[in-house]
């Protein structure tokens, strides 16, 4: 009977161990506590009001929702920085009129990710995407929040994925 608590509790601790090194977020084992995410200034020649806060806002909890790590204001373990460089609407067809059938809105981020425990994973990289809507509309209001909703979630998690998922 002894020998039976020995062994399980070899098991439970082989099993806590193993959590630790991977998490169903694929970020594995992180080597760091700390994250900042600093404001990401709106560049583009093309400027939408307060798509740099908010998307400043969606990548801070982004990386909050999705690991145990703090967010700090200086001094991160990780660091993100960079700049909005683009925010585009192009059409993308046209209808025999020659009026645009569907518009196409494009936003670009450069982000410079630095990390102090491990200089090798830094990076300066753009990230982008676009949504897609109809040309009889207008990029306002619903139809915008709906494209930056879209467009966000979208980069925040392609740069999530390369500085901390490494998928």
């Amino acid at each position: 009977m002894k020998n039976v608590k020995y062994i399980v509790l070899i098991i439970v601790g082989f099993t806590i161990n193993s959590c630790s090194v991977y998490n169903f977020t694929g970020t594995g084992k992180i080597d760091a506590k700390t994250f900042q995410v600093n404001y990401f200034q709106n560049t583009a020649e093309l400027v939408e009001p307060g798509i740099d806060l908010l998307f400043t806002r969606e990548l801070q909890d982004l990386i909050q929702n999705q690991t145990n790590l703090n967010l700090v204001n200086s001094n991160g373990d990780l660091v993100y920085e960079g700049e909005i460089t683009g925010f585009n609407v192009a059409p993308m067809t046209a209808t025999a009129d020659q009026a645009a059938a569907q518009n196409r809105v494009t936003i670009r981020v450069n982000v410079r990710f630095s990390n102090k425990n491990k200089e090798e994973d830094n990076f300066e990289k753009q990230f982008s995407f676009f949504f897609d809507f109809d040309g009889s509309s207008q990029l306002v209001g619903p139809r915008l929040t709906e494209a930056l909703d879209v467009i966000f979630e979208r980069i925040t998690q392609d740069i999530f994925n390369e500085s901390l998922a490494k998928w």
